[in-house]
């Protein structure tokens, strides 16, 4: 009888309502403990290197969402090297136009090995990729820096802005810029939002989901011109400990008029993009 009594004596109590500010109390310390502000600022340069593996794959279709071909690209990425450079290696571009066929291991871009830079705006500028190929397919590699270089802007320049479920639009990064001399894009708005905690690779991280609708992108290359619009949308995962970035997807599509040297007529694709980056050390 004894021990059926404590278990009685909880269950009433729990329902008059004697537990529940315990439970209160440790939801608001939780709350103020992780889910009011986030650590400011970039990750400290401590001489361990950051590096990760990016995947992207672009699928085209026309637009009744009939498969024309697809892409696949991938590169290893290294941060927190001397004077806060960065680097690429091992960046790969495989093509397939039949849907369900495997890629291949592609090519490698031996232009992209050892690619060392400082993330900074300065990779908008022409000179930054004054050693890469004219082919139309070095756009991919461009992806690479300027879809890393975007995740880390949106990881650790905003933070003292955000507040848990709250949508900051981006106030600087509006407007028409140059794309290193290929073409143009216009962002319409960027919006950000802190969704909350969760866990990746042994971390406790907070969760930024990105999107951005309606942009106009135009290129001009010397073998193909394109003109269309573009949406993109995201999620980041940040070490609250170190500020590292842990995991990161962005999904996006573009409806595109293409025109292509020696072809008469020009034509429209829809493209859409799946990009994933994981931490590898």
């Amino acid at each position: 009888m004894k021990r059926k009594f404590f278990p009685v004596i909880a269950g009433v109590l729990m329902i008059s309502g004697f537990i529940s500010p315990v439970v209160s109390n440790g939801q608001k310390t939780l709350i103020k403990k992780y889910l009011t502000e986030l650590p400011l600022g970039r990750p400290v340069n401590d001489g361990l290197l950051q590096k990760y593996r990016m995947i992207a794959v672009y699928t085209n279709m026309d637009l009744y969402g009939k498969f024309m071909s697809k892409t696949k690209v991938s590169g290893d990425y290294t941060r927190g090297l001397a004077g806060d450079s960065a680097s690429w290696k091992n960046v790969f571009i495989s093509g397939s136009q039949i849907y369900d066929e495997p890629f291949s291991q592609g090519v490698r871009q031996d232009y992209m090995e050892n690619y060392r830079y400082i993330p900074s705006p300065e990779m908008l500028k022409e000179e930054s990729f004054r050693n890469f190929p004219s082919s139309p397919e070095n756009i991919f590699a461009r992806n690479l820096i300027w879809d890393m270089f975007s995740f880390e802007i949106f990881a650790w320049t905003y933070c003292d802005s955000l507040k848990i479920n709250k949508t900051y639009v981006l106030p600087d990064i509006t407007g028409q810029f140059d794309m290193a001399d290929i073409g143009k894009y216009s962002h319409n708005k960027i919006m950000l939002t802190w969704r909350g905690i969760s866990e990746v690779n042994n971390e406790l991280c907070a969760v930024l989901e990105f999107n951005a609708i309606d942009n106009r992108i135009e290129m001009n290359m010397a073998q193909i011109k394109t003109k269309g619009t573009e949406q993109y949308w995201g999620t980041i995962l940040i070490s609250l400990k170190t500020k590292n970035i842990e995991h990161a997807v962005m999904y996006g599509g573009t409806i595109q008029e293409i025109e292509v040297n020696g072809l008469k007529d020009k034509f429209l694709v829809k493209t859409i993009r799946e990009l994933e980056v994981n931490k590898i050390q």
